[in-house]
């Protein structure tokens, strides 16, 4: 049976995957793979691995805006994330799923969650945004 957490919806959508989970931020600007979805900061506990079309959960970025643009390229090369749960709104997350879905007609879901609920979830956890922004963890 799934565990349902109510979130607030950031980025409307749907999405499932097996989650990619950490407490640390990431940088997307030197920290992540545009053409590949994988985590290459080699200092962050993730490193080496493939976020693409895994449920993201991080609780924000790390540096400046460019880390829109990587995960807009990361749209278009078709391995960003299924979706992202946060603990808080992040703008350049944010700005990167509503600008991929204005220029490539697809983005993907965001959503935030308490910070107790986002700490339960782990790498390999069943995750799923649905459309009433509530986030299953199987």
């Amino acid at each position: 049976m799934a565990r349902v957490i109510q979130g607030k919806t950031i980025i409307e959508g749907v999405a499932k995957g097996i989650a990619l989970a950490s407490s640390e931020p990431v940088s997307f600007w030197g920290g992540y793979d545009q053409v590949t979805g994988e985590i290459i900061d080699r200092r962050h506990p993730l490193s080496g691995q493939i976020a693409a079309g895994r449920m993201l959960v991080l609780p924000y970025t790390r540096g400046s805006s460019t880390s829109t643009a990587i995960l807009l390229e990361s749209v278009r090369a078709g391995v960003a994330p299924a979706g992202l749960v946060t603990d808080r709104a992040d703008v350049f997350l944010a700005l990167a799923s509503v600008v991929a879905a204005e220029m490539y007609e697809t983005g993907f879901p965001m959503v935030a969650i308490d910070r107790t609920s986002f700490d339960s979830i782990q790498t390999g956890d069943t995750v799923e945004i649905d459309a009433m922004g509530r986030v299953l963890v199987g």
